[in-house]
């Protein structure tokens, strides 16, 4: 038993022995080769240094054969540059010999010229001596003969010349002048004011006027911002006058007025209620006026919102002329007129019925009412014919048609007759005294005259005093004097006389 453990262990120990001695081999044998593959790593390092190198050496020298290139280039062109400059400096000396030989030529010459100018200005002073001897006038008298042959003349040439600039200037403005004058007149003149832009309404009592005008004025004052319209209130028993250029804004204003009073109760808040009430009234109104109109017509071919600015026109007057009326009329007369020259009459009632549309805008809108009726008529695409008759019944235009020429016709008949259009007698008269006493004002007048209503001045200048020249001016100064100070509808003619009578006896 005992040789038996003593076997195993020697071969143990013979098996360690030997695997021992086999581990050492392999582990030489590894190390060994690890050792050849270090070797050949370092070799192929060694190798791609050298060619690293090589190649760092390839580029150092080619750069720094460009880099020579380069430097042989600028040493170049800072060459040709240098040469340049110097070339350039040449130049520019010998320009400054030039200029200097230049300068001191001129400064020659200068001295030259002054002395032949100082020759001449003794030469002319001997001239003008001698022929103030040969003449016997001294320069200042014969400056002022000149002078005074020239302005003659000038005068005669510029008497001349006026005539004829006035003259075509009439041509070219009588056309316009009269309709422009009369519609701007129609707006602002205050000749009609008291009669065309106020309307009085009548109070039951004083008390009322209090409430009217309210604690420190507010009543009057919102109902005056409410409406656009200024409300007098004076010691005029029972009455409040309404103003304001805009008429159916100013009866919008009297029936807000009148139902305030009906009322009792004014305030702010009420004012502005029962402004409403009378907005939509008036609008009912205006509606059912333009309605009655075209009815009244036969006319069925025009929109309602046109129908509603035909309405308008009832709160429009024309020199205390009714437009809406005034238009109807015209429609009537010119539908016989068609009838009787074979013109189509239906055309001819709503040209006339619509040749002054445009004053249902013209308070509101920049234009004469002839420019806003034609705008009007394009709008709601009416017959090109009928937009003739509105456009040419002043004569802006050329009539067109027939029925162009019996509207414009029409308008001129009924405005013209007898009663149609009116003025008061006491504004007429005060406008004649005006007129006179303005003209009879200026130096030089005689006498002077006020005719045809006051649409022409005849004035008489006293002629040994004025020469046509002078009464030329005189009629251009009373003309600008009238149109600065005076109010009036229309235009007005002046007319200047000069009448020159010489009398003699054959005995």
């Amino acid at each position: 038993m005992n040789s038996l453990f003593l076997f195993a262990a020697i071969a143990l120990m013979a098996g360690a022995a030997i695997g021992y001695l086999v581990r050492k081999v392999q582990v030489k044998a590894k190390i060994d080769s690890a050792e050849n593959r270090a070797e050949k790593l370092l070799d192929e390092v060694r190798q791609k240094e050298k060619e690293i190198i090589l190649s760092a050496k390839d580029q150092a020298i080619k750069i720094t054969e460009e880099a020579k290139k380069q430097e042989t280039e600028i040493r170049q062109q800072i060459l040709r540059i240098e040469s340049r400059l110097e070339k350039k400096e040449n130049d520019i000396d010998a320009k400054s010999a030039d200029m200097d030989k230049q300068r001191l030529t001129l400064e020659k010459q200068k001295e030259e010229l002054q002395k032949i100018r100082e020759e001449l200005l003794a030469n002319r002073d001997k001239q003008i001596s001698e022929l103030e001897k040969v003449a016997k006038l001294t320069t200042a008298e014969a400056k002022t003969v000149l002078l005074e042959q020239t302005e003659r003349q000038v005068k005669d040439d510029m008497i001349g010349l006026t005539r004829k600039i006035v003259e075509e200037a009439r041509e070219e403005a009588e056309k316009k002048a009269r309709d422009i004058v009369s519609q701007a007149i129609e707006r602002v003149s205050a000749e009609v004011s008291s009669e065309t832009t106020t309307t009085t309404v009548t109070i039951p009592s004083d008390e009322m006027k209090g409430r009217i005008i309210g604690k420190e004025g507010r009543n009057i004052k919102a109902f005056e911002q409410a409406l656009g319209v200024e409300v007098i209130v004076d010691e005029s028993p029972d009455t409040v006058v309404i103003s304001g250029f805009n008429s159916v804004r100013r009866y919008v204003a009297k029936v807000t007025l009148e139902k305030l009073i009906q009322d009792g109760r004014i305030h702010p808040a009420k004012i502005e209620e029962a402004y409403e009430k009378a907005k939509k009234e008036v609008g009912q109104m205006i509606k059912e006026a333009g309605e009655q109109a075209v009815y009244e017509l036969g006319i069925t071919a025009f929109p309602p919102k046109l129908i509603q600015l035909i309405g308008r026109l009832k709160f429009r007057t024309s020199y205390g002329q009714n437009v809406l009326m005034h238009s109807v009329e015209m429609a009537k007369m010119g539908a016989i007129m068609a009838e009787e020259l074979g013109a189509d009459p239906m055309i001819v009632k709503q040209g006339a019925l619509l040749h002054d549309i445009g004053k249902a805008l013209d308070q509101e809108m920049e234009g004469t009412h002839v420019e806003l009726g034609v705008q009007i008529a394009k709008k709601f695409n009416l017959p090109e014919i009928i937009v003739n008759c509105i456009a040419a019944h002043h004569g802006d235009v050329p009539h067109g048609s027939i029925e162009a020429a019996l509207v414009d016709a029409c308008d001129n008949i009924s405005g013209a007759r007898p009663g149609a259009r009116r003025d008061s007698y006491e504004q007429y008269v005060k406008r004649l005294e005006e007129l006179e006493n303005l003209t009879n004002s200026f130096t030089g007048v005689e006498k002077s005259y006020a005719i045809q209503a006051g649409r022409e001045i005849r004035v008489f200048v006293e002629p040994n005093k004025m020469d046509d020249w002078a009464a030329m001016k005189l009629a251009r100064e009373i003309a600008n004097k009238i149109e600065q100070q005076l109010k009036y509808p229309g235009e007005i003619k002046v007319q200047v006389i000069r009448e020159m009578r010489v009398v003699e006896y054959a005995r």
